[in-house]
């Protein structure tokens, strides 16, 4: 009874933090969109001298589109949620290479 045997174990959670209140590194898209809006609104309003209501809004699509992919795919997901549902809303979910309507085997 002497000799213990020791081995090193791995017992910490696999989480990757919070920050923002974001999984992981979630933040990073949000605030690149949130940076790529401010160049886009600058450059319109600013230099392009569009009316700021126009620059706002051409300016928040990047960011609307990217928080929304993080709030709605990513966020509380599994990995691989928001291609597996894509994958399943335009290629019909199944395994096969041919689509259900087309008929036909794949060989």
């Amino acid at each position: 009874m002497t000799d213990l045997r020791q081995t090193e174990t791995n017992s910490a959670d696999d989480t990757s933090g919070r920050a923002f209140g974001l999984d992981g590194n979630l933040y990073l898209p949000v605030l690149l969109a949130l940076l790529a809006a401010l160049v886009i609104f600058a450059g319109l309003g600013v230099v392009l001298h569009v009316s700021y209501s126009v620059a706002g809004g051409i300016a928040a699509g990047p960011l609307l589109v990217v928080s929304g992919w993080v709030l709605l795919l990513k966020q509380g997901r599994p990995a691989g949620y928001d291609r597996d549902l894509v994958e399943y809303l335009f290629g019909g979910g199944d395994f096969t290479r041919v689509s259900p309507d087309q008929g036909g085997l794949v060989e």
